[in-house]
This record gives structure tokens, C-alpha cells and sequence, in this order.
């Protein structure tokens, strides 16, 4: 035996003091630690404290037989998996399978010799010991696949991010407009999660997904010309078509990762906000004509964080608006083109949207 079985701790539970005592003598005798019981009450206190590497049990005892031992150690989470020895007088084959119904790994009839007793011990130790080593290699291995698909994840993250950025710096000379947009729709997402009829829709995971999926929204403006994208003045009905057709472009070129993997959250959450972000509380809004809480949660989100961010910005057509006057705009949208919860949302945050604005802005100013 190696050392670990050497200093085993094992219990024996047995109302009958010549067997504990004899059991506990010849086992101590091999160096195991010993905790002796005379029923299973008292084992049961002492295996909630300091639980044992095997127990070996008796079954005819007083008050609690082993059978119910057996049951509400196997009840217990912290003591299910100690291997349970019998060991009784009783030699049907009926008890037996009892015994082992009730947990037991093991059976060995009184009266026993001990060297029988003393290989079965050793067996379901060596095995115990196996099992834990096995545990402990299947969580290693667990903890490098999610370490893995972590590393996976940001890489396809910073791949998405890079791609939607092809599409902003067509149309944003300042290429922060991604940054912006995500951080306002997280801090929208933190606030409705707290006390808002929304709460029970909104977790952790929510605030993430749409944290790292709002870059995706323009993403179809890569399938729309700098004519268009970059005109100055204002867009033709024709040429206005074109640029509404963004939402499906971006939603349909989202649509090939949706089909692969439809329980996808983060890609369920891009496919929103790229399709919905245009659409309007009141139904006016395209490219689906969708209204009220037909409407993804997501898009209603990015429709208020894309309309306040765009105010805020210098575009080819417009000088960038203040906060305050942005602000105004924006409420008066309240119930026409953008959720009143998600309104009072934003009423609610909308000192952070000012200051993360300009601290955005001053960022940009000082590194060009």
C-alpha cells in the first residue's frame, strides 16, 4: 500500500463491542486512522464533521439499522460518494441486495476473516483513490476547454469588431461611434434591469451579449455606396431605399451563423439589433414595420443609443448637436419612434451618455 491508503481514515459502525473493538484493534494495526461508532446516530454527527475514506457498516443495530445509515449518507451531498462496506450476519441473498440498493459497494458475512476484510478495503480504497484522481484530471480538462473557448470567443469577438469597423469608418470620421454605441446600450441594459417592467428579461448574460453584439447593427452598410453612404446633402426616396436596406443586409449576412447555431445568444442578439435598430414604437420604423414590444428589446435599445449618438455627431449632412438639445429631440420621440420604459431608462443614465461622450471625444481630439 502507498502512504495515502496507510493513513486512510475509516469508520466502523457496529452496536456489538467485541466486533468494534475487534475490527477497530486489527485495522489500527495497519496504520488506518479509526473512528469506532456503536450506532449510526452517532456515525452520521461525526461523518457531517469530518467525513471518512470508507465506512464499514453493521446492520442489525438498534434504533437505526444500516439500511437507513446507507440511505441518508447517499442523501448527502458532502457523503455520497465514501465507499459503504457491510458487514453482518446476515447471509441471504435478498439481504444483499438490499445492501447494496442502499448504496453499499461491498458485503462481507459475519463471521469474517479479517483478511478478507482487510483486500476488500484495500480494493475500494485503491479505487476511491482513482476516482477522485479522475475527478480532479476531468476538471483540470474542463478548466482548459473553458479556457479555451474563452480565447476562442474573444478572437472571434475582436474578428467581429474589426469588420464592423469597416463599415463605421465609412461613414464616422472619428471611428469611436462603435465604442459609444455599445457602452450606452450596456448602461440602458444595467438600468431597465433594475425596477423596470423589463427586469425579468434582463440578467448578466443580457447586458453582456448585447455589450459585445451592438457593433453589429451597421454591419450591412458595407453592402451600401459611398454615393449614398457619404452624400452630403439630403438622400433621394430611391437612394433612401437603398440606405433602409442596411438592417437586411447585416441581418441576413448574420442569418448563415443563426442557422449553424440557433440557441447562439450572442448571435440571436446581433441578428436584432442589425434588423430592428430602424424600427419605431408607433410602427413607422422599417425595415418590418414592427410596433411596441413587437419589437426585439435589443432594437428598441439601439434605436434610442443610435438616434442620440448620431445627434451628438458630426455627420457629411449635419453639425454634431449638444447633449441638451439631443436630449430634447429624443424625448420628444417618447412613445412615437422609442419605448417610453426605455425613455425613462435613458432619463435615468443620461448624465453618463454626456460624460462618456466627451471623455470619448477629447480621447479622439488628443490622439490626432
Amino acid at each position: 500500500m502507498n502512504n495515502q491508503e496507510l493513513t486512510a481514515t475509516i469508520m466502523v459502525v457496529d452496536d456489538t463491542p467485541e466486533n468494534l473493538n475487534l475490527i477497530r484493534d486489527m485495522l489500527q494495526e495497519r496504520d488506518y486512522r479509526v473512528l469506532a461508532f456503536p450506532n449510526g446516530r452517532m456515525a452520521l454527527k461525526a461523518a457531517d464533521k469530518n467525513p471518512p475514506d470508507m465506512i464499514l457498516l453493521d446492520i442489525l443495530m438498534p434504533e437505526m439499522n444500516g439500511f437507513e445509515v446507507a440511505r441518508r449518507l447517499k442523501a448527502d451531498e458532502a457523503l455520497q460518494e465514501i465507499p459503504i462496506l457491510f458487514i453482518s450476519a446476515l447471509g441471504d441473498t435478498e439481504d444483499k441486495v438490499k445492501a447494496f440498493a442502499a448504496g453499499g459497494v461491498d458485503y462481507v458475512t459475519k463471521p469474517f476473516q479479517f483478511e478478507e476484510v482487510q483486500a476488500r478495503v484495500e480494493t475500494h480504497l485503491r479505487l476511491r483513490k482513482m476516482s477522485l484522481e479522475l475527478e480532479r484530471h476531468n476538471r483540470h480538462l474542463e478548466e482548459l476547454v473553458r479556457e479555451k473557448v474563452r480565447q476562442i470567443s474573444a478572437s472571434q469577438l475582436s474578428t467581429i469588431l474589426a469588420v464592423s469597423k469597416l463599415a463605421e469608418y465609412r461613414d464616422d470620421d472619428t471611428g469611436r461611434h462603435i465604442e459609444r454605441t455599445r457602452t450606452f446600450c450596456k448602461i440602458i441594459a444595467e438600468q431597465l434591469g433594475h425596477n423596470s417592467p423589463y427586469e425579468k428579461d434582463i440578467n448578466d448574460d443580457y447586458v453582456e451579449n448585447i455589450f459585445q453584439a451592438a457593433p453589429l447593427h451597421d454591419i450591412g452598410k458595407v453592402g451600401i455606396s459611398d454615393s449614398i453612404l457619404l452624400k452630403p446633402g439630403k438622400l433621394s426616396a430611391g437612394e433612401f431605399e437603398i440606405m433602409k436596406s442596411h438592417t437586411v443586409i447585416g441581418a441576413e449576412a448574420l442569418q448563415a451563423a443563426h442557422s449553424k447555431d440557433p440557441n447562439n445568444a450572442f448571435v440571436n442578439m446581433g441578428l436584432a439589433v442589425a434588423r430592428s435598430h430602424h424600427e419605431k414604437w408607433d410602427g413607422t420604423g422599417y425595415p418590418d414595420g414592427l410596433a411596441g414590444e413587437d419589437i426585439p428589446l435589443a432594437g428598441r435599445i439601439m434605436a434610442l443609443v443610435d438616434v442620440y449618438d448620431a445627434l451628438r455627431s458630426k455627420r457629411p449632412y449635419k453639425e454634431p448637436f449638444s447633449h441638451e438639445k439631443s436630449r430634447g429631440i429624443i424625448l420628444e420621440g417618447t412613445g412615437r419612434h422609442f419605448d417610453p420604459t426605455v425613455i425613462e431608462a435613458f432619463k435615468a443614465v443620461e448624465y453618463r451618455f454626456a460624460k462618456i461622450y466627451e471623455q470619448m471625444a477629447l480621447s479622439f481630439r488628443s490622439k490626432v
